[in-house]
């Protein structure tokens, strides 16, 4: 299962699990489509993977399967 970070690496942004427009790589680092789009070319900083959209967690399985809390942006 997907760890669904809450918020964009680069610029703090809040991805909820349940919304469309993070990007993900192989190892779940996590940026918003902003970032990704006019930054980062799909291409990871972290690990030079492929950043492809990540899947969409329905509220009902949010509420199920929480989304983590732990957050990645450092300032």
């Amino acid at each position: 299962m997907l760890e669904m970070r809450p918020d964009c690496e680069r610029c703090g942004r809040d991805l909820p699990a349940d919304a469309s427009g993070a990007f993900i790589c192989s190892f779940e680092c996590s940026f918003c489509e902003d970032c990704n789009d006019n930054h980062l070319k799909s291409i990871c900083p972290n690990c030079g993977g492929a950043l492809m959209p990540r899947p969409v967690r329905s509220a009902e399985l949010v509420a199920k399967f929480p989304a983590s809390t732990v957050r990645k942006y450092h300032a």
